[in-house]
């Protein structure tokens, strides 16, 4: 009886030594697994960094464009009054020529 009891023993401690191999594996394959999800998620956030930069960036080049938009519109528009001005001008002179022919006849 006591030789069974030897063995029972012997085998109870076989079969915690075989669990605690598998609970020590099971615990270096999350540990390996959280060291994986540690390095994404540092790149993610690096990722993310360098994309809300390049946002920032794009943010203030737009705001540029737009301003430079509106800088050509007044240009624009300065141009309109300038051509109506100088076509006006021209009419005149051209009256003032016709006129002057007129007079020299």
């Amino acid at each position: 009886r006591m030789r069974k009891l030897e063995r029972k023993l012997e085998e109870n401690k076989l079969k915690e030594e075989k669990e605690t191999q598998d609970l020590e594996a099971m615990v270096q394959h999350v540990e390996q697994n959280l060291q994986l999800m540690t390095k994404r998620a540092a790149k993610a956030e690096s990722s993310a960094a360098k994309l809300r930069q390049e946002n920032l960036l794009l943010q203030a080049q737009l705001n540029n464009y737009k301003a430079e938009n509106e800088a050509l519109r007044g240009q624009s528009e300065s141009l309109a009054v300038l051509k109506q001005n100088t076509e006006l001008a021209l009419e005149q002179l051209l009256r003032v020529i016709s006129t002057s022919r007129s007079s020299l006849r």
